[in-house]
């Protein structure tokens, strides 16, 4: 069994802000991802395909993808529709973003904070017994406003209280580091998953530092592909291959076969144009 949960989010975050690629594409990255050992993909959202392009689809990517034992899929939903269309499709996990950033908030779903918690609510009502993963993004700093880490732990204590099962703290322009990481998990009490993108090319250290402190639930994606399309700087996310590689070197199992990771994040590189 896996020491450490890698979910990989580059069928997802990964490809949000690239020119849509089509759904055939999106499956076929989907199943080479399965096939290289990853039992944790987050392969879609279920949003407005005016406001995302790149996710439209998203109800065919589900009926299209490997259901074999084991794996478990996740799908982004911003509001209760969104919900509704992933639980039709029939998602593993419903995955809810709020941020720590009130301006960050609005530009990403054009809601107050007070009104995504609401939301998020809904949502877990609506899910029942799929398990909802609430993300707090920008938990290490916003370059809209100042984001302290008790705001973090106090927002991060209201979803679950909406009643999200788990949290995962998101680096969302690349700011967080070592020590920023040490004061979020003390002020929380510990963090449960992390989500890192590369925007100062410091994902990888902080990944390392995370495994050290104990964390064992990480975002990443192939080839280092990702960003929001709503955020300045976002960068790109903690490419799998690199942190499997670090996570082989640490003597942590991952069950995930690097050689074939590479190999995807070749392919990745042809689907989107660039290295």
């Amino acid at each position: 069994m896996a020491e450490v949960d890698v979910r990989e989010v580059g069928p997802r975050d990964g490809l949000q802000a690239e020119a849509p690629i089509s759904v055939e594409a999106r499956v076929k990255l989907i199943e080479a991802l399965v096939d290289a050992g990853i039992i944790h993909i987050e392969a879609c959202s279920f949003v407005s395909p005016k406001a995302v392009p790149a996710m439209a689809g998203a109800a065919e990517v589900m009926a299209r993808v490997p259901r074999n034992a084991g794996l478990r899929y996740a799908a982004l939903v911003p509001n209760l529709k969104g919900a509704e269309m992933a639980l039709a499709a029939g998602v593993d996990e419903l995955t809810v973003t709020v941020s720590a950033s009130e301006t960050y908030n609005q530009k990403n779903v054009r809601r107050s904070i007070e009104e995504s918690v609401t939301q998020v609510a809904e949502i877990c009502k609506l899910a029942g017994d799929v398990p909802v993963d609430g993300i707090v993004s920008f938990a290490f700093g916003s370059p809209y406003e100042e984001v302290r880490p008790e705001d973090v732990a106090a927002l991060g204590r209201r979803v679950l209280d909406a009643g999200a099962r788990q949290l995962t703290y998101a680096d969302t322009n690349g700011s967080a580091s070592p020590p920023s990481l040490e004061r979020l998990a003390e002020t929380t009490g510990g963090i449960d998953g992390l989500h890192l993108h590369n925007g100062r090319g410091m994902a990888l250290v902080n990944a390392y530092a995370a495994v050290q402190l104990g964390l064992r639930r990480f975002d990443t994606s192939v080839g280092g592909l990702g960003g929001s399309p709503f955020a300045d700087d976002a960068g790109g996310n903690l490419a799998t291959e690199e942190f499997v590689y670090l996570l082989d070197a640490l003597g942590q199992k991952s069950g995930i076969d690097l050689d074939a990771l590479r190999k995807i994040a070749l392919m990745v590189t042809e689907m989107v144009g660039r290295r």
